[in-house]
């Protein structure tokens, strides 16, 4: 038995990931344990499930690889902050090399080796050896890693080759995330609302905007760096940037203007052209019809759809968790192949149901105790009644909080951990939006789709199973729930292969509605991380909005809810709150660009 694990951490989007014989067994972000958005501390509670799920123990752990390399890290934290971090006791233990190591062993209870994988071919790592390709060119862009920003390489069977990278402080990341900054919003969580702005303004500024950026031939680019702050300063731009673009920043949470919009829309088109020109660039060093992408930036689908579309490569693979939480798949697969070619598995990766799962019986001993009992119906006998079910719940109206199966690994919610709605309705984007989601109201909203059905509906000729990519909506149905403004969607395919429940549940639907599409977005509130277990979904459920939650084998309607609910709501939201105080005590805030 050869069993290799994967950690993330000390940066953001923590994780664990666990492959056993070759086969990634189980993998998920701390986050979700600790209800701590993006938290990045060590994943003890990622790892100690990982083992769990693969019924192995610490003793059975081939190698342990950690998804950077400390050393360099430090001496780019160094380059960029001194004298700032060594007179700053708070941040100080941020550039001791040793921490990774001493706190894996202090945290997991791992005494041996550990392998360290540089950052960006953890990135590599995470989309080539999952994609299915035997040959493949690389492309990774993302914030930072210790030095690199973004790299080209190619892979030939289990060979990874980077040969060409940009460096800190020119990445493309870090001049996403600071006009994300400038439209307050924030960063390194929110440059999925930019792309979401983006279609509702005009590239009026496009020009201005690539003037922050000397693109040269080849690989290569530069950012204009009197433009920008992030490199001691407390904010990602500077007044230097204001005066370019002629407004002052937006304030956080403040109304959006047709300034915003537009400014919006002019950097996600210049992220677009730079991208496009960047991968016609690697395709030219290493002609293939395939390739396999990774980081943070390759999680903007209307990019990534671009790269496809436009693009010199007939085939494209984005690691579904490309930011650092995918990272550690990346590193336990170098260490994997280190050992011996042969193995890791050669599969493409198919699913991301990698996470914990709950069953009827975990489900019935959190709400038999409760008052919830009275009102929750028990299909654990009728498995197709329940399907039948919430199916009629669905084109009734209702918004459904869907919790089946095995949680999802990456940011997107695939039908595991999902709200669910009817797309046909008017109303329900807005509706979910202000009072279940508690977000931004011009943020779009994707669709899941019978995968036999998708090519009647979306102009896209190839499954899409993981939202990483958008195509135009060509549906004879009108969709306004999840068509956004510039008529197109971020859409999942969904087959019975995968998750048969929910590819039921959108048969049952279209059966009733003639629509084999549903809204789907992830199981939170605003701020929140996705949900886990049972005990986090009844809390989400009871303080939303949502109509009814269908969990495992039981359906609880909010129409029946009990009196005793603001009980259930005290209880549990005690319980939480304990579990996030615990969990802040035992965590350094370490996040910087540094």
């Amino acid at each position: 038995m050869a069993v290799f694990v994967g950690i993330s951490a000390h940066y953001h989007d923590s994780a664990c990931c666990l492959i056993k014989d070759g086969h990634l067994v189980a993998a998920a972000e701390e986050e979700r344990f600790t209800r701590i958005k993006h938290d990045n501390g060590i994943p003890s509670n990622a790892f100690r499930y990982c083992l769990r799920e693969a019924g192995v123990t610490i003793a059975d752990v081939t190698s342990l690889a950690y998804y950077e390399n400390p050393a360099k890290k430090v001496a780019r934290q160094l380059w960029a902050g001194l004298p700032g971090i060594l007179n700053n006791p708070k941040q100080r233990f941020r550039i001791d090399p040793g921490r990774a190591q001493d706190e894996i062993r202090d945290c997991l209870g791992y005494d041996r080796e550990i392998e360290f994988v540089d950052h960006h071919l953890s990135h590599a790592a995470s989309a080539f050896y999952f994609s299915g390709f035997d040959e493949a060119d690389i492309f990774t862009v993302d914030g930072v890693g210790e030095w690199a920003t973004t790299t080209y390489g190619r892979g030939v069977d289990r060979k990874i080759d980077l040969f060409e990278e940009v460096s800190f402080p020119h990445s493309l990341g870090l001049f996403y995330s600071t006009i994300t900054a400038y439209l307050g919003f924030e960063v390194n969580d929110a440059e999925y609302k930019v792309m979401g702005l983006a279609p509702y303004g005009s590239p009026r500024y496009l020009d201005k905007v690539l003037q922050l950026i000397d693109c040269w031939d080849g690989g290569q680019y530069r950012l204009n760096m009197e433009y920008f702050d992030f490199l001691g300063g407390d904010r990602m731009y500077s007044d230097r940037l204001c005066e370019h673009f002629g407004e002052p920043p937006r304030v956080p949470e403040s109304e959006l203007t047709q300034f915003h919009k537009d400014m919006a829309a002019s950097v996600q088109r210049a992220l677009e052209v730079i991208l496009l020109d960047k991968v016609a660039y690697l395709h030219a060093r290493h002609p293939t019809e395939n390739l396999c992408m990774a980081g943070g930036v390759a999680l903007n689908c209307v990019a990534n759809g671009k790269v496809l579309r436009e693009g010199p490569f007939k085939r494209l693979f984005v690691q579904p968790a490309a930011s650092d939480a995918g990272g550690a798949l990346g590193a336990a697969a170098v260490a994997c192949v280190r050992h011996g070619e042969d193995r890791l598995s050669r599969e493409r990766q198919k699913h991301v149901y990698l996470g914990p799962k709950f069953s009827a019986r975990d489900v019935a001993r959190v709400v038999n105790p409760s008052p919830l009992k009275q009102c929750a119906l028990d299909y654990s006998e009728d498995p197709e009644g329940l399907i039948q079910a919430t199916a009629e719940r669905l084109a009734d109206g209702k918004v459904i909080g869907w919790f089946q199966g095995r949680m999802e690994f990456g940011p997107r919610a695939l039908g595991a951990r999902s709200i669910i709605a009817d797309p046909r309705r008017p109303e329900m984007r807005d509706r979910i939006n202000a009072l279940v989601k508690m977000r931004e109201a011009f943020r779009p909203f994707a669709p899941a789709v019978l995968e036999s059905k998708m090519a009647e509906h979306f102009e896209i000729d190839h499954s899409s199973p993981f939202m990483l990519e958008t195509c135009r909506v060509v549906s004879s149905l009108a969709l306004p729930a999840i068509t956004h403004v510039d008529q197109s969607a971020r859409v999942q395919t969904v087959n019975e292969h995968t998750n048969k429940r929910f590819h039921d549940l959108l048969i049952a639907f279209d059966k009733l509605t003639g629509c084999p599409i549903l809204l789907n977005t992830s199981f939170n509130l605003r701020g929140d991380a996705i949900v886990l277990e049972p005990n986090h979904a009844i809390w989400t459920f009871a303080i939303s909005n949502i109509d009814a939650l269908v969990m495992e084998d039981f359906i609880i309607d909010r129409t029946e809810r009990p009196e005793a609910w603001s009980e259930i709501i005290e209880m549990m939201g005690a319980r939480l709150k304990k579990k996030r105080r615990a969990a802040d005590a035992g965590r350094a805030n370490v996040y910087s660009f540094l």
